[in-house]
């Protein structure tokens, strides 16, 4: 059991906290990163073929350039855009250890995790909001042929796909599947997609549907889904189509558990935001800080990683004044 206590423990390793973790090494904090997954888990996990909304410039930190062939980097630059950043501040991150309790006593936390135990003065989390799917809520939901994250369409040659949703991840899902051969049906809540999908695809995704290519049945919702079928609620009734596999592009949101535990405060309307000032970002409990997108709850289009750096050095300067 490590004894030793660190000035900040920021939890997750994703472009907000690797911020974190080199604002704090500039002001000479003892600190420590703890990430679940591989270093910037949840960019790893979008599909291989993905493009940025951002431009690379937008991205940037610490004054590192961020070189991409593109004007728009893809996954593959950003994973190692960020690989580079941690490399060259050499910053401490401990990879693949999950925290599990977080608990305040004697003005120190003590923090679990699923390779040891720490103990800091103060806490960042910058966990992002990709862990946890929105569930559709529907029977069959927990078929082993639903899908909550896509990676890439070659598992759906010659498939028969339903996608639900109409945002980003639906409409790259829908095209990559049906270029590769899928036959592609699009459960949509609205009459159209999503009006901010990025606006050199969403062309592309109209034309499909309304050509004929790619089915969308809009104003609808999934009903119901089986092992070869599914049921759709439609305008003009429910309908059952075959069905080989289910894209359920239904979004995330973030884990709130941790928080709960630490006794941070939620508002009590649909966007779940967490209670923090917004000069510090320190929450409601003394120590306690938050970077990056959970900072707006369930409103997870309200923060990016563009707009979400400056969180790192708002954090470590409130840290720094307090102890001088």
């Amino acid at each position: 059991m490590s004894t030793k206590v660190y000035d900040l423990l920021i939890v997750g390793a994703g472009p907000i906290g690797l911020a974190c973790g080199i604002e704090a090494k500039k002001a000479e904090l003892d600190y420590v990163i703890v990430e679940k997954g591989a270093l910037t888990n949840s960019i790893f996990n979008y599909p291989i073929n993905m493009t940025f909304f951002s431009t690379s410039d937008r991205l940037e930190m610490a004054n590192i350039p961020f070189m991409s062939i593109g004007n728009k980097p893809n996954r593959t630059e950003a994973l190692e855009y960020y690989r580079r950043i941690f490399s060259h501040f050499d910053l401490n991150v401990k990879l693949y250890e999950a925290v599990q309790t977080l608990e305040k006593s004697d003005e120190l936390f003590h923090i679990k995790t699923s390779k040891g135990n720490y103990q800091a003065k103060n806490i960042v989390m910058a966990t992002g909001f990709y862990d946890l799917p929105n569930l559709m809520n529907i029977p069959g939901e927990e078929l082993p042929k639903v899908k909550h994250y896509y990676k890439e369409p070659w598992p759906f040659i010659n498939q028969k796909i339903v996608v639900v949703g109409g945002a980003n991840s639906a409409v790259d899902a829908a095209l990559e599947c049906w270029r590769k051969g899928a036959e592609v049906s699009m459960v949509l809540l609205e009459d159209e997609v999503d009006q901010a999908v990025k606006y050199w695809v969403r062309p592309d995704i109209v034309n499909r549907i309304n050509e004929g290519s790619i089915k969308a049945f809009t104003k609808s919702k999934l009903k119901e889904i089986h092992a070869h079928e599914v049921l759709i609620t439609t305008p003009d009734g429910d309908i059952t189509i075959d069905n080989d596999f289910v894209l359920a592009m239904t979004g995330y949101k973030p884990n709130f558990s941790l928080l709960k535990q630490l006794g941070v405060k939620l508002s009590e309307d649909e966007k779940c935001q967490p209670e923090y000032d917004e000069k510090s970002h320190e929450t409601n409990v003394p120590g306690v800080y938050l970077a990056g997108v959970v900072c707006g709850g369930l409103n997870t289009r309200e923060f990016f990683i563009e707009n979400s750096v400056v969180h790192a050095g708002m954090i470590v300067r409130d840290i720094v004044e307090k102890v001088k």
